[in-house]
């Protein structure tokens, strides 16, 4: 298998991103019904009621509104984490069969950029070469710069030809991959859009397995069939926490110099 270089995960990156990263703050910056801004009135049975809806912990509500970053980190990882982890441990039905193939892989790396990207907007970091360059880095331990190719000041006329087809696919992919994912908060929804962003990363098959996993008891579990599935979407629980780990301090790191 050839090399994968880092424009080669910069090319796979930014199409994921710019897909998922305005749907996710979409969410996270949502008006529920107008509860964000809502304030504690009182009074008859509807208002009670509309007062207790604004104080759930989701997006669109005067209690999301109130929570810090932290907690909200801990919302995407808790919440749609559970989701992301399921779809990736499917595969592990199969057992030891299932982990030979790169499909578990993949979604997994696709859940956890969809945790990344909704991390990142939490935390300031909010332009398509940022998240591509957290993502590199968490999953794949790359340093990129994040830029689409051909970026760069000095190219020749070749890589610039390159660069413009480069850009035709991004947008191609970009568009088909939005188109998929709307505001789905079904299981199944979820699942499709995992599925459809698992695709994309598939370009990086040489890549995946850098990602941060579960522990060796989670892995042995995975190996056998059918219960195969519990130890694999534990580890994708416990890899999800890593993945948190690595981003705060990428977070830490960056917002300590130029952005």
């Amino acid at each position: 298998m050839p090399s994968i270089s880092d424009r080669d995960v910069v090319r796979a990156l930014r199409p994921f991103v710019r897909a998922t990263g305005p749907v996710l703050d979409r969410v996270r910056d949502a008006d529920l019904l107008g509860l964000r801004e809502r304030e504690r009135v009182g009074g008859g049975r509807v208002a009670r009621l509309w007062d207790r809806l604004a104080e759930v912990k989701v997006p669109g509500t005067a209690g999301w509104a109130r929570m810090d970053v932290a907690q909200r980190d801990a919302w995407w990882l808790n919440r749609v984490g559970r989701l992301v982890s399921l779809v990736a441990a499917l595969p592990g039905v199969g057992g030891a069969l299932a982990d030979r193939l790169p499909v578990q892989a993949a979604l997994g790396a696709a859940g956890q950029g969809l945790l990344l990207s909704a991390m990142a907007g939490e935390h300031g970091f909010t332009s398509v070469e940022d998240r591509v360059r957290l993502l590199a880095h968490v999953l794949f331990q790359r340093e990129v710069d994040g830029r689409a190719p051909g970026e760069r000041v000095e190219e020749e006329r070749a890589e610039e030809e390159r660069a413009e087809e480069d850009r035709v696919e991004e947008d191609r992919v970009t568009e088909e991959l939005t188109s998929e994912l709307g505001v789905r908060s079904t299981v199944r929804g979820v699942g499709r859009t995992v599925w459809k962003l698992g695709k994309v990363l598939w370009a990086l098959e040489g890549e995946l397995d850098k990602r941060p996993q579960g522990r060796f008891y989670h892995q042995a579990l995975g190996m056998v069939p059918v219960v195969g599935v519990v130890g694999d979407y534990l580890g994708e629980r416990s890899a999800l926490r890593r993945v948190r780990g690595e981003a705060e301090k990428w977070f830490e790191r960056e917002s300590g110099g130029v952005r």
